[in-house]
C-alpha cells in the first residue's frame, strides 16, 4: 500500500505479544488485541531507507547496538528528557511533579518541584524543552495537567527555577489522551502534542487545542507561518507522545492507535492525519496516511528520537524500542525490534550532545511490572 508521501505502510511483525499489560481501548499501552496478522513473507514491507550495516538473510538490516548501560534508577515515571547546554538533562517525574537534573555520569539532584500539577490517570508533569538560546535566555518549558486543562509554562532556570510564566493555557485535559510532549524544531520555533482526551471529534475541530500538534514562539504566542492563524500546525491526531527531526528538517510522531494500528507520521504543514476518520492507512482523500504502523501490541508508542541515519521509538506495551531507519526524502526503511521485554516498558528517547541515545523505562506508571531498579534511565550507543 502507497500513501499520499509515495511511502509504503508497514505493518510489522507476524506475531502479537502474549503476556502483555491489559488496558481498556484509548489508553497508553493499547486498546484490545487486534486479529492476528498474517506470515511476515505475506506483510508488506516498508519502503526501503539509509540503513547502515549488514543486512541480514531476510532483508533487515543487523545493526543491533549493544545493551544499554544504566545510567540511574530509582526514578517513579520519568516521562520526559530535554538536554542542556554541556549534556546535563532536564528530567521530568510524571506523579511526582519533579524536574531533576541528570548528569552524564548519572548523578542526580532536583532542580524543583513544578507548581500546580495535578496528576492522575495520564496526566501529570510531562514534556520538558530547552530554549535553543538558553545561553542567552536560560529558559526551559514544562508541560503540565493542571486542576482544570492542560498548560505550558516557561521558566527562566540557571541552578534554580524563577520567573514562572504560563504561555499556552485551555489545552483540554482528560483521563487519558493528554499528549504532552514538547520541542523545538530547526525552524526555532517550540512544537508541543495535544490528546483529544477521549472525545474523537476533538482531533477534527480547528478551533479546539486537542489533538493537535502546536508551533508557538517563546512567548506562546502562534509561529510566523502557521497554516490556520492560531497555534495548530496539524491535526486529526489521536494521542501524539513522540516528536523527531532528522537530519535534513524533516518531521515525524508517533501516534497512539486505538485497536488496531500506531503510527508513526511525517508531518507537514496544516495537514490532517485522519483520526477519528482514519486509523492506520485509509487512502482517503484529505488524509495523510502514516510512514508505518505497527499492532497495538507491538508498540504503543510514545518517545521518539532521531540519530544516526534512523528513528528510535519507545514502545509501552510493545516493551522494545524499534530503530526505524529513514532516507534523504523521508521514507522509512524495515524497523528492528530491540531489548523485547528485557526492560519493560519504555517512555522517553532522547538523542543526548554526545551521540548516545537516552531512554526511560516506565514500569512504575500502574500499567507496568516494576523491577529491581525502576524506573530507570538507559543509555543507548547507537550503532
Amino acid at each position: 500500500m502507497t500513501n499520499r508521501h509515495g511511502v509504503g505502510a508497514a505493518l510489522l511483525g507476524a506475531a502479537l505479544l502474549t503476556a502483555t499489560v491489559a488496558c481498556a481501548p484509548g489508553e497508553e499501552g493499547g486498546g484490545r488485541t487486534p486479529p492476528p496478522l498474517p506470515a511476515a513473507s505475506d506483510v508488506t514491507s516498508a519502503t526501503p531507507g539509509a540503513a547502515t550495516g549488514a543486512t541480514t538473510g531476510d532483508g533487515e538490516t543487523d545493526v543491533t547496538p549493544a545493551a544499554p548501560r544504566t545510567l540511574v534508577t530509582g526514578l517513579t515515571v520519568p516521562w520526559a528528557i530535554a538536554f542542556l547546554p554541556g549534556g546535563d538533562a532536564l528530567v521530568t517525574e510524571r506523579e511526582s511533579a519533579r524536574l531533576l537534573r541528570v548528569t552524564p555520569r548519572g548523578r542526580v539532584h532536583e532542580a524543583g518541584v513544578i507548581e500546580g500539577v495535578s496528576a492522575s490517570g495520564e496526566g501529570g508533569l510531562l514534556g520538558v524543552a530547552v530554549s535553543p538560546r538558553y545561553a542567552a535566555d536560560h529558559f526551559v518549558f514544562v508541560y503540565f495537567t493542571a486542576q482544570n486543562d492542560n498548560r505550558i509554562v516557561r521558566y527562566r532556570y540557571d541552578g534554580r527555577l524563577s520567573d514562572r510564566r504560563v504561555i499556552v493555557s485551555g489545552i483540554p485535559k482528560g483521563a487519558i489522551h493528554n499528549g504532552g510532549r514538547l520541542a523545538f524544531g530547526p525552524d526555532g520555533y517550540m512544537y508541543a502534542s495535544t490528546g483529544e482526551t477521549g472525545e474523537r471529534g476533538m482531533a477534527q475541530d480547528r478551533s479546539s487545542l486537542g489533538g493537535k500538534i502546536l508551533r508557538m514562539t517563546a512567548d506562546g504566542r502562534p509561529a510566523p507561518g502557521n497554516p490556520f492563524g492560531s497555534l495548530v500546525w496539524t491535526y486529526g491526531h489521536r494521542n501524539v507522545q513522540g516528536l523527531a527531526w532528522d537530519d535534513r528538517g524533516h518531521m515525524y510522531a508517533t501516534e497512539f492507535g486505538q485497536n488496531t494500528y500506531d503510527e508513526i507520521n511525517l508531518i507537514e504543514k496544516g495537514r490532517n492525519y485522519g483520526w477519528p476518520e482514519v486509523e492506520g492507512v485509509g487512502r482517503r482523500p484529505g488524509y495523510t496516511d502514516p510512514l508505518l504502523t505497527w499492532p497495538t501490541a507491538e508498540a504503543s508508542p510514545s518517545g521518539l528520537a532521531y540519530a544516526r541515519g534512523a528513528l528510535w521509538a519507545a514502545a509501552l506495551r510493545g516493551e522494545r524500542l524499534w530503530r526505524v531507519p529513514v532516507d534523504a526524502p523521508g521514507r522509512v526503511g524495515r524497523p528492528a525490534a530491540l531489548y523485547t521485554g528485557e526492560y519493560g516498558r519504555l517512555r522517553a528517547v532522547t538523542a543526548a550532545p554526545d551521540g548516545t541515545v537516552w531512554v526511560s523505562t516506565s514500569n512504575r506508571d500502574g500499567r507496568g511490572t516494576p523491577r529491581d531498579g525502576d524506573d530507570r534511565l538507559l543509555v543507548v550507543r547507537p550503532s
